[in-house]
């Protein structure tokens, strides 16, 4: 019988050589491929994503493995895209996860291109998520290790995308991962695992932002929210919403970073009481299923990669946005972080916060 072909998006990590390897012994025709992404001038390489090191050892697994392994160039259009709306998000006043981006533009159709061009069935990663085919639909799952769970950046997918995707490490715990890659012999068992921006190699993104958009970083003032002027702030995209160290700010009572007032270059803050929010609304939604819900539904909802799940109303809107309402305020609600929607462990959809 002629094997199914699978590529795997290779980074040198542990998550995506288990994958490879996990592929290759339940039967698949495995071919690794990873993508070179842009790096800023002066740091060539500097990308974590595709460092020297992470080349090698991306290459070292494919050839333990003996699978052909090829490196795509992608610089250019990953810094038109993700890096570019990085920027964007920040010019507009958000806090944007380009990580979101990179998924929907570079991974699952940049690279997804590639490797149906080679011939390939599926395409796979190392993302912690299940897919399930249920009644002729693509059902995407939180991953057996809700700590390493990424759904949450994969509510970009289409059924078309996902009917192409596989995730052979989300039916494991992390732990089981680096067993079974002693097991298979790979030498990336004990390689660390990477939380920043790929692009930022390591840096804080305000300097980056100073280098690449210094005009967004424009000071103006501080107010509370009934207007008093309190201090001066050096650029809204150098504070995050719920902060409280660092505004330079003297109040008896803590003050936080509420929201950011673009129009009128304003930091509002307030105090712990005035965090929450009730209700927010969400744009640019993408449902799992294709289709829209007709009516308002229960769901748990996560507003960014790291929060935890709090239960609301979500109720359908025109234009793929919906209205979020939670049962009880919620804190740092910031726009540009996507709002993702589950049911149990099943992952609906989600859209961008405004």
């Amino acid at each position: 019988m002629t094997k199914q072909k699978a590529v795997v998006a290779m980074s040198g990590g542990v998550d995506s050589s288990v994958a490879a390897a996990l592929l290759k012994q339940q039967g698949y025709d495995v071919t690794g491929m990873m993508l070179r992404l842009w790096s800023e001038p002066g740091k060539q390489e500097s990308n974590r994503c595709c460092t020297p090191d992470s080349m090698a050892q991306a290459r070292r697994v494919a050839g333990i493995l003996d699978i052909p392994f090829y490196v795509v160039d992608a610089k250019d259009v990953f810094k038109e895209t993700v890096v570019q709306y990085f920027l964007d998000g920040y010019a507009r006043g958000e806090t944007p996860n380009p990580c979101l981006m990179c998924n929907r533009k570079i991974r699952w159709r940049f690279l997804l291109d590639h490797a149906l061009a080679l011939g390939a069935e599926f395409m796979a990663t190392g993302h912690y998520a299940r897919i399930k085919a249920e009644g002729g639909r693509m059902n995407l799952f939180r991953a057996v290790d809700h700590a390493k769970d990424q759904s949450y950046v994969l509510h970009v997918l289409t059924q078309e995308q996902l009917k192409s995707a596989l995730f052979p490490v989300g039916e494991y715990p992390k732990p089981e991962i680096r067993r079974l890659a002693a097991e298979f012999g790979l030498p990336i068992a004990s390689r660390a695992d990477s939380q920043d921006l790929c692009f930022l190699a390591g840096e804080d993104y305000r300097n980056f932002l100073q280098r690449h958009a210094p005009e967004i970083l424009k000071p103006g003032e501080i107010v509370t929210t009934d207007g008093k002027v309190v201090g001066k702030h050096n650029g809204l995209a150098n504070y995050t919403i719920g902060q409280r160290k660092g505004l330079g700010v003297f109040s008896p009572d803590p003050l936080y970073v509420i929201t950011k007032q673009v129009l009128s270059n304003t930091l509002v803050v307030g105090t712990t009481d005035e965090l929450g929010f009730t209700e927010l609304t969400v744009h640019d939604v993408n449902w799992i299923s294709g289709e829209a819900p007709k009516e308002p539904f229960r769901a748990m909802v996560k507003i960014r990669y790291s929060a935890k799940e709090v239960e609301a109303w979500v109720s359908p809107m025109q234009q793929n946005q919906v209205t979020v309402r939670f049962d009880h305020p919620v804190r740092d609600v910031t726009a540009g972080q996507a709002a993702v929607f589950y049911q149990d462990e099943l992952m609906l959809g989600g859209g961008i916060i405004q």
